[in-house]
């Protein structure tokens, strides 16, 4: 489900940004932080930016401490933890795609949906050929493309062993899987040193 058109203030920047592009944190028993990637979670939130840089500042200036008032366990692995949450989410919700008639899988597939101008968004493993790619990115034109899944974690999302070409219809559930993906991508990519 989307989030309301809600805006937090980034505890890194600083920045007011809409919830969509933050990822949520509570404080759970015994004082341990909690990632809510579904923005569910009882309690005060505390709001990052999805971006991988975000979280590892947080941690290392003991921000969610500071935002809270108290003392917070956090995980020495957090941005790791939350890229694995993110993935987990975006996978989820491909295979809900899948399940509500949204999908195309398979180079055929994705061709005759594309054809059929039905192809709202195309899922590439980032594993696969890039000749091959090029070619299905070609096909399906003006539609996004979304490269951030090996072949076999897409396959798994949608009950094969691996899937290199994945078409979305317009949808709901295609409209959160982009804005899931969009946070995940911010989350998974490790910043380079300076």
């Amino acid at each position: 489900m989307p989030r309301e058109n809600k805006v937090r203030q980034c505890l890194v920047s600083g920045e007011l940004l809409p919830t969509e592009t933050m990822i949520r944190f509570v404080v759970g028993p015994e004082d341990s932080l909690v990632t809510d990637v579904a923005g569910r979670l009882p309690g005060r939130g505390l709001w990052l930016s999805a971006r991988r840089d975000m979280i590892e500042t947080a941690a290392a200036k003991r921000l969610f401490s500071k935002a809270a008032h108290r003392s917070v366990r956090v995980p020495d692995n957090l941005a790791d933890t939350v890229s694995e949450l993110l993935k987990r989410r975006c996978l989820d919700m491909l295979g809900l795609a899948k399940r509500a008639g949204l999908t195309a899988i398979g180079a055929d597939q994705v061709r005759s949906q594309a054809a059929a101008g039905q192809t709202a968004v195309l899922v590439e493993a980032a594993d696969g050929s890039v000749a091959e790619r090029e070619k299905m990115i070609a096909a399906v034109r003006d539609a996004p493309v979304i490269g951030a899944f090996a072949r076999q974690d897409l396959g798994g999302a949608v009950g094969r062993v691996e899937a290199v070409h994945i078409g979305l219809a317009a949808g709901g559930l295609t409209s959160v899987f982009v804005t899931e993906t969009a946070r995940y991508e911010g989350v998974r990519t490790k910043t380079a040193p300076a």
